[in-house]
């Protein structure tokens, strides 16, 4: 095992953009033991003035849309331009081991070889969105390691996928042309929240049908209330394959941003997820801390069996358990 470094040593390791005591304290923050979530929050305060000055892109898509293809190529075009890029990859958790799946470092094999670049592969366990539970504090630290771009790749797409939204200035809806019917009961609430929307795989023969999708997508927004800072979704299509249109995708961002800032939303909207982070924290602390209450711990599995075998309803088992744990206290 490796031995816990300083605070001092993580924060020197952190402002000099050390990668390797960067993942370090990342993993000193995803811990779960006492000591280490102390030092945890001593970290993360004393590096708190030199966050916040990234960008937070959110990037999510149907399965088989080509998330990873797409992040390396747009990651690549970041690091052309020597701004420094950290991709929180959030991978499918093995409900066996609980550790990442995918593994997105050997998905984006030549993006994890650049020195401008940091990816991050985290399970996402059982923390809805498909982020991991500790994604806002990791976004902190990649900024005090002087990030400026940080992406989300999120697991897929789900009416959760608004955590993702809640932690991102920026929430870019990947697309397939002809993922159709099926995909209708999810698409609503995701392209409402989507800053803009791509249609990836434009090309060959694809390409034709790529348009097409396109020019539905701007019809079905016209459809929609408009944005509550008046920004207009933007439809576009690339191919990662090719290299075509992932400029535009970033010089797309660079409008929003710069619109934003000038009139106070990207501020305003910082500040209002600070405080959906705050609740968040809250509800994560009183599961954990319940869980871990020596009497509910005694007593549930007593409980579960009782509503396994049909004797007691599961809110009367909810109501008894919370019951003790307040007794308890």
């Amino acid at each position: 095992m490796q031995k816990r470094l300083l605070l001092q040593e993580y924060i020197d390791g952190i402002l000099s953009g050390n990668r390797v005591i960067l993942s370090r304290a990342i993993t000193l923050i995803e811990s779960r033991l006492p000591q280490d979530k102390a030092l945890a929050q001593d970290l993360l305060e004393q590096l708190l003035p030199h966050t916040g000055q990234s960008i937070r892109i959110g990037i999510t898509g149907v399965p088989g849309v080509g998330k990873s293809t797409f992040i390396e190529v747009f990651g690549k075009s970041i690091t052309a331009q020597n701004k420094k890029i950290a991709v929180l990859a959030i991978d499918p958790t093995s409900q066996i081991t609980k550790g990442s799946i995918m593994g997105d470092k050997t998905r984006m094999e030549e993006l994890a070889h650049d020195p401008l670049a940091y990816i991050r592969p985290s399970p996402a366990g059982s923390t809805l969105g498909g982020v991991a539970n500790k994604t806002r504090e990791t976004i902190l630290l990649c900024e005090a390691a002087g990030y400026q771009i940080i992406i989300i790749e999120t697991v897929g797409v789900g009416q959760s996928e608004t955590v993702v939204k809640e932690m991102v200035d920026f929430f870019l809806l990947l697309m397939l042309a002809g993922a159709g019917d099926e995909l209708q009961g999810i698409k609503r609430g995701i392209i409402e929240m989507a800053d803009a929307i791509v249609i990836t795989k434009a090309d060959g023969d694809n390409l034709q049908s790529s348009k097409n999708a396109r020019l539905e997508y701007l019809n079905a927004l016209h459809l929609y209330p408009a944005s509550h800072n008046n920004w207009q979704t933007p439809v576009l299509t690339c191919s990662a394959l090719n290299n075509i249109g992932i400029i535009e995708i970033w010089e797309t961002i660079e409008n929003y941003v710069q619109k934003m800032q000038l009139s106070g939303f990207w501020e305003q909207n910082r500040k209002k997820q600070n405080v959906e982070w705050l609740y968040t924290f809250i509800r994560q602390t009183l599961e954990e801390d319940f869980y871990n209450n020596p009497v509910v711990k005694d007593k549930f599995s007593g409980i579960k069996e009782s509503i396994l075998s049909g004797k007691m309803l599961p809110i009367q088992g909810a109501k008894e358990l919370l019951e003790r744990s307040k007794d308890a206290n």
